[in-house]
């Protein structure tokens, strides 16, 4: 044997040994558009980074909520990397359940993450829990052109009242445009999300400050009422099975007048490559009724690692490639600048170039910072959050009452049923987890 073929044989050895130890990290996430277009870019990060690999389990969001919670609750470690949002944070950081991201790098530039944010992802240690993917609040999405038909300017702050008389003038059943689409498929985190940001609108209130249930008080009746009649006048069929997802692809389709939902949408509806109406779309903030509370949420998508996890380092470096300035660069560079992931930094909406082509970037940033967690309703409660209540009992009670909302909308109960059987349900599971003495 050559001196030659003991170099080439060793050196094979130490590339197999190579792909041997690359470490594989699994990767739990929505599936959403900015999601996705993270999975395809991908490879810009194993290549720089060729002793990781990356499996993506993607799921619809009810579905990845109820994955992730079970893993986490029971240590299951199926995931390296998990896709949660702005309510799991705090209560699972609480719990211990996920490990604080101390090892983005010296580049990462923590203090760039817009505040209110931020502020929603940081433990009672001062430090954060996750990295937020992109963050959202929620506004009106709008046909121009269909507004105008209609004889209306919609203002940039307009009311309930405004928009369903909108709604109801813009819809056109023979040309199967809606005038409003809004969520009515069941979850905790779809319609109830919706339906939660509106009724803080409406008066409404999960809680009193006792932790008493409050679906037996008239704010709450107001805003159903006032909800399913809007969406049996101007709303499109099959309601009650539409989230982000369908609601979206109808909007594209040129099927609804108005859509009132994430600020993360406003990059696909107006993507001339997805969307049929993408110049026609104008932007507003979401309703009020004159009570001082607008139905606009906060949220973010965020990348954390389980407490356990025997990839940690991998999963930060991961993390902090997906949620760096570096990455809105290489998302700008491949499909502009419109399309990178909002709502995170602060030097995202100093960006001129994001600016000029994102004409939704001022309305988004001033609805995330309109929302406000602590001072959610017009009337004092004991909770924080604006479109969820921060308790672990409520991912359960907000499904449960989600469900109930939903089968109204479908006109398989009423909406007083559902109201006395959302009060029920809460009472129950309130007294049972010591809430209520």
């Amino acid at each position: 044997m050559t001196f030659k073929t003991i170099l080439l044989g060793a050196c094979s050895a130490l590339a197999l040994a190579g792909m041997a130890s690359a470490e594989t990290l699994t990767i739990a996430t929505v599936n959403n558009g900015d999601m996705i277009r993270m999975q395809g870019l991908t490879s810009e990060f194993t290549s720089a980074n060729p002793d990781i690999q990356v499996e993506w389990v993607t799921l619809e969001e009810n579905v990845l909520r109820e994955r992730v919670t079970t893993d986490i609750a029971t240590k299951g470690g199926q995931y390296d990397i998990m896709t949660i949002g702005t309510y799991e944070v705090p209560i699972w950081a609480k719990q211990g359940w996920l490990v604080a991201l101390d090892n983005l790098g010296a580049d990462y530039d923590v203090d760039d993450l817009l505040p209110a944010i931020r502020s929603g992802l940081t433990g009672d240690d001062g430090k954060l829990y996750a990295a937020p993917f992109y963050g959202e609040s929620s506004f009106i999405m709008y046909r121009k052109d269909l507004m105008e038909k209609a004889g209306l300017t919609m203002p940039d702050a307009p009311t309930w009242e405004f928009v369903a008389d909108a709604a109801r003038k813009m819809t056109d059943r023979a040309n199967d445009i809606n005038g409003i689409c809004l969520r009515g498929k069941a979850g905790w985190g779809e319609n109830m999300a919706f339906l939660t940001a509106t009724s803080n609108a409406f008066g409404a209130r999960w809680f009193d400050e006792n932790w008493n249930p409050q679906f037996d008080q008239p704010e709450w009746k107001n805003t159903l009422d006032f909800y399913v009649k809007l969406m049996n006048d101007a709303g499109p069929q099959g309601a009650s099975s539409n989230g982000f997802n369908e609601n979206l692809a109808l909007f594209q389709q040129g099927k609804c007048g108005m859509w009132i939902d994430a600020t993360v949408a406003a990059s696909f509806v107006t993507n001339p490559k997805d969307s049929t109406v993408a110049d026609k779309v104008g932007f507003a903030l979401a309703p009020d009724t004159g009570l001082g509370k607008r139905g606009n949420w906060l949220w973010a998508w965020n990348l954390a690692i389980p407490a356990g996890s025997q990839k940690v380092e991998a999963a930060e470096k991961f993390i902090a490639w997906a949620t760096s300035k570096q990455y809105a660069e290489l998302v700008a560079s491949k499909e502009g600048w419109a399309n990178v992931p909002p709502g995170t930094r602060t030097s995202l909406y100093e960006n001129p170039e994001y600016q000029k082509a994102a004409p939704f970037a001022k309305m988004t940033l001033d609805s995330i910072n309109a929302a406000d967690p602590k001072n959610p309703t017009v009337k004092p409660v004991p909770y924080v959050g604006v479109q969820f209540v921060a308790i672990p009992e409520f991912q359960g009670l907000g499904t449960t009452v989600g469900q109930l909302f939903s089968a109204a909308l479908a006109g398989q109960m009423s909406v007083d049923d559902a109201l006395a059987q959302a009060q029920q349900v809460s009472v129950r599971e309130m007294t049972r987890a010591g809430y209520i003495k």
